[in-house]
């Protein structure tokens, strides 16, 4: 069955990095758009970025600071983070496809705080 597993999360100073990982299994990861969303505490899911079809999309919030990768190799997805805000706190999640409300792992979280 499909099966998305999130890591890379943690405490993280305003202003910093982290990287997001999502392995992917259980279906062909090559033929699938695949995004991120988050949810962020108290708060619905929103959508952050959308990698397929040649092509990467961002969220306002985040464009310019994110970069949304994948290694088809790997069956694995990448959410690059930079220049990170307290606003950014929130669960990452990988989902399969487009929708905030698609098959989705159990989410990893990001904090920013100092």
């Amino acid at each position: 069955q499909v099966q998305l597993v999130e890591s890379g999360g943690g405490l993280v100073q305003p202003g910093g990095s982290l990287r997001l990982s999502c392995a992917a299994s259980g279906f062909t990861f090559s033929y699938y758009v695949m995004s991120w969303v988050r949810q962020a505490p108290g708060k619905g899911l929103e959508w952050v970025s959308t990698i397929g079809n040649g092509r990467t999309t961002y969220a306002d919030s985040v464009k310019g600071r994110f970069t949304i990768s994948r290694d088809n190799a790997k069956n694995t997805l990448y959410l690059q983070m930079n220049s990170l805000k307290p606003q950014d706190t929130a669960v990452y999640y990988c989902v399969l496809g487009t929708e905030v409300t698609g098959t989705r792992g159990q989410g990893t979280q990001v904090t920013v705080s100092s």
